[in-house]
């Protein structure tokens, strides 16, 4: 997996440690997500820096997909606080 980068490099940013810790998080999702049922082909998961150097993790989801994360989202809400 390589750098997805954002724009343009800034001499002296340290994008990588920001992609290896989004890297990380990526696959904390992937794990989670996959448990939850929604996995591949409906689900697409990219890690990143942004031009700060900051690590981001894109997710990109079939309108499927979209639909089964929102139902899920909604379940999980009151156990964070969140009426839905």
């Amino acid at each position: 997996m390589t750098p997805d980068p954002v724009g343009a490099w800034v001499r002296g940013v340290d994008y990588v440690a920001g992609w290896r810790q989004a890297t990380g998080a990526l696959a904390e999702l992937a794990d989670a997500l996959a448990a939850a049922g929604l996995e591949e082909p409906g689900v697409r998961l990219r890690a990143g820096a942004e031009d700060d150097g900051a690590g981001v993790v894109r997710l990109e989801l079939t309108v499927p997909a979209a639909r089964r994360m929102a139902k899920l989202a909604e379940a999980a809400a009151p156990h964070f606080g969140r009426a839905s």
